[in-house]
């Protein structure tokens, strides 16, 4: 292990357990305020189910950071809010961004690559390679973000200090496709309604069109297609909602997937431009040489010969070679609002701090973002300081307030529980006044006022954010 500075006599080091999104975002936050880490992450000594390297903040399922708009979306509002914040997870993001139409998507291995080296380089992180099994009592603040493959014997140890049962979802992930093995005598680039978002041209996806008879046929093939069995203990475990095996959105309605995943509205066929595509595939660029592009939304639980059968009958990917076929891993996360106090401390031994996904948080960002926070009340802790929680009208604070507060939902008609969530403005607390006219002085109606509502939305938290930042806003009540 490489020693960190002397520094370390000054103040006693935070330790984080988990070198995902979370964890790094985490360690790079608390040596941004002088505060020495020590960083544990037994990859690649002891790999996961998911994980291929020992790299830091490795991306295991897509590539993409979603939406990018900081006026319309809440994802790229909390980009927005991490910029701010000086998040490396952004920076890196924005380093290797790809063409992915009004997205944020990376060159997965460059982004992994940036942010290893970051912290590598950082004087006041200490990196250790050793599974932590369990928080030795010496360690006075931890930061435990194993995230939603979190080791065994550190779950069993989580389980004994909460008192119950961890909670878990399954995850899917899809395929990725080699761009050379695609027909574009049939397929065709072009981003939905043409849209140029970060590091895109506007015809940044490529598109397979289907036909009503040839749609019929793949929703049938994914209905009868083999599916990977679960073990007995996994039979009772739900999916999170935002990232469904394509064949269970099948399940749901024949009509589900073409209103989902394979909408052809805002796509034109480039080959034949007078002949609407009953649905349309798309897929996105996953490395930066644009050698590899990944198929959107269609994660799968579906057996590997299955995939490679029912997919090449998409037309344009007859032919299709892929780098990595999809798969389906079990994710683990706790009762937060039960469990964790208003600062991510666990309540029954406040000296542990939780962050990223484990803490009912869903999303690459989302991960990050409260790896950030737990690093920023880490920090203050240590420092003597005040500990600030963020305004709940900002992303941050409405993500945390989900994960401390406990957003209830009733899933499969069964009892209600605390489930895991992307950043949504469902979380955020309402508007004091919605707009109801534009710049112009006309009255909003329909769409145009969801959208002013939206910007609206963003706009406060933006202000709230930097008045936060600067002191001149009172923080959360804790």
């Amino acid at each position: 292990m490489r020693l960190i500075s002397g520094m370390m006599q000054l103040l006693r080091p935070v330790h984080i357990v988990g070198g995902g999104l979370s964890g790094s975002e985490a360690a790079w936050q608390l040596a941004r305020r002088g505060v020495p880490v020590v960083l544990h992450e037994m990859r690649p000594a002891h790999p996961t189910a998911a994980h291929k390297t020992g790299q830091f903040a490795e991306l295991v399922c897509s590539n993409s950071f979603r939406s990018d708009d900081p006026e319309g979306s809440a994802i790229g509002l909390l980009h927005a809010e991490m910029r701010k914040l000086d998040s490396l997870v952004l920076r890196s993001a924005d380093l290797h961004k790809l063409p992915a139409g009004g997205a944020l998507a990376v060159d997965r291995d460059g982004f992994a690559a940036a942010i290893t080296a970051a912290l590598e380089a950082e004087p006041l992180i200490e990196i250790d390679r050793t599974e932590v099994t369990e928080p030795p009592p010496e360690w006075d603040s931890v930061i435990i973000a194993t995230g939603p493959l979190t080791s065994p014997a550190l779950a069993e140890t989580i389980r004994k200090l909460t008192g119950e049962d961890a909670l878990s979802f399954f995850d899917a992930l899809a395929p990725i496709v080699h761009r050379d093995s695609i027909d574009f005598g049939v397929a065709w680039f072009q981003s939905r309604y043409d849209k140029a978002g970060p590091g895109g041209s506007g015809a940044d996806y490529i598109n397979c069109p289907l036909t009503r008879a040839q749609y019929d046929g793949f929703v049938d093939a994914l209905l009868t297609g083999d599916k990977v069995a679960f073990h007995d203990f996994e039979a009772s475990t739900p999916y999170f909602d935002g990232c469904l095996p394509i064949e269970v959105m099948a399940e749901r309605g024949r009509e589900t997937l073409r209103h989902g995943p394979m909408k052809p509205f805002g796509l034109t066929d480039a080959h034949q431009p007078q002949t609407k595509p009953y649905a349309v595939v798309q897929l996105r660029q996953d490395n930066k040489l644009g050698t590899l592009f990944n198929m959107v939304g269609f994660q799968t639980k579906l057996k590997h010969s299955e995939q490679v059968r029912i997919f090449r009958t998409i037309p344009g990917l007859a032919n299709a070679e892929f780098a990595r076929l999809g798969g389906l891993h079990r994710n683990t996360f706790l009762n937060s609002p039960k469990l964790l106090d208003a600062t991510l401390r666990l309540k029954a031994m406040p000296r542990l701090r939780f962050a990223g996904q484990i803490t009912g948080c869903e999303g690459y960002v989302e991960s990050a973002a409260i790896g950030l926070l737990a690093s920023r009340f880490a920090a203050a802790e240590r420092l003597g300081e005040p500990v600030l929680l963020p305004p709940p009208t900002t992303a941050h604070g409405a993500l945390l307030g989900h994960i401390t507060s406990g957003h209830i939902e009733t899933i499969d008609e069964g009892p209600k529980s605390f489930q895991p969530m992307n950043v949504n403005f469902g979380l955020f607390l309402p508007l004091t006044r919605v707009p109801n006219h534009d710049t112009a002085g006309s009255r909003l109606r329909g769409p145009a006022k969801a959208v002013a509502k939206k910007r609206a939305l963003c706009a406060r938290a933006l202000n709230d954010l930097d008045a936060w930042l600067t002191g001149a806003l009172p923080a959360a009540a804790e």
